[in-house]
């Protein structure tokens, strides 16, 4: 019996890639899996130590494999070419070609997420590293922050009869909530929606004297930009947060564009978050400047109520 930890020997004519689909092969390939790096990092769906040691090498030097011949990724592995072929059926790919097309693809999805870099561990390093990338992002938003739009944005919601507030995801979700938070006590009558089907009934229905403000961090929300484009055929004034040049972008009337480098800390949330809430406080500042007077006797209201049930004295935070 063949011992299946030692390195198998090629047989003698056999075609690698060409070689037909053993009957004794327990998983024939069908589909290749969505994603072929995942899979090969999956230790329990490896079924011997020659699968292991493949599957190792492979994800050792992602570039290496997906620019190699099958017999160079053999000799690293320390196997032989039909065990490369057998192994990338057993994968889901119909062939080595197939496997390498897979393969790139899928690098192509981000390699820092193979290798994550852990540049802070203790608590100190952990709390320093946070705080400074959100100072840069408050940083290089200020620096490069478009005052015009953000003027033309502020303009636009202190005028609006009625407001959406649209986003989706884990950060822009906030970010929809948040704009809520800021205007309804400036007495802007508004509506947080974080629902893709809810915001496309609602851009549709939208009656003059609307406006809409969407969040996208990525700028390529597909539904986002979907409503927005019938909002601009229906002449419904929009002001997207989002990257510029992005789809969203180039369907919106007002946009103040939020572009920050994401650094390879995976772990690390993304401080760019920071820099949409300072942007929605500057436009949410610029809208209580708009009508001062009306905004002064709203707040007062809230922080009365506030300190009659609640507070007991004017110390504590406006409502938050």
């Amino acid at each position: 019996m063949t011992d299946p930890n030692l390195p198998e020997q090629e047989t003698a004519g056999e075609d690698a890639e060409s070689l037909p689909p053993s009957a004794n092969d327990p998983s024939p390939a069908t589909t290749a899996p969505p994603d072929i790096i995942a899979a090969l990092a999956n230790e329990e769906g490896l079924i011997s130590a020659l699968e292991r040691r493949l599957a190792a090498e492979i994800l050792s030097d992602v570039n290496f494999a997906t620019g190699a011949s099958i017999t160079e990724i053999a000799e690293r592995a320390g196997v032989s070419p039909p065990t490369v072929t057998r192994f990338c059926r057993r994968l889901g790919c119909a062939s080595f070609s197939d496997f390498k097309v897979q393969l790139a693809k899928s690098a192509y999805v981000g390699l820092r997420y193979l290798n994550p870099e852990m540049a802070t561990t203790t608590p100190a390093e952990v709390a320093e590293d946070i705080v400074t990338k959100a100072q840069s992002a408050l940083f290089e938003l200020h620096r490069g922050l478009d005052m015009d739009s953000i003027a033309r944005a502020a303009d636009l919601l202190a005028g609006a009869g009625f407001i959406y507030a649209f986003g989706s995801g884990g950060n822009s979700s906030m970010i929809a909530n948040e704009l809520h938070n800021r205007l309804f006590r400036l007495g802007c009558r508004i509506s947080a929606s974080t629902d893709h089907g809810l915001m496309l009934m609602q851009s549709a229905a939208a009656e003059r004297g609307t406006v809409v403000l969407g969040s996208s961090f990525s700028g390529r929300n597909v539904e986002l930009v979907r409503c927005f484009q019938l909002l601009q055929e229906r002449e419904v004034p929009t002001i997207a947060l989002t990257q510029r040049d992005s789809p969203l972008a180039n369907c919106a009337d007002v946009v103040v564009p939020i572009n920050l480098p994401e650094g390879k800390n995976i772990f690390r949330p993304t401080s760019t978050r920071f820099a949409f809430l300072a942007a929605v406080d500057i436009i949410a500042n610029l809208v209580a400047y708009a009508n001062r007077d009306r905004s002064a006797v709203l707040l007062r209201g809230i922080k009365e109520q506030l300190i009659r049930h609640r507070d007991g004295d004017d110390r504590q935070l406006l409502g938050d």
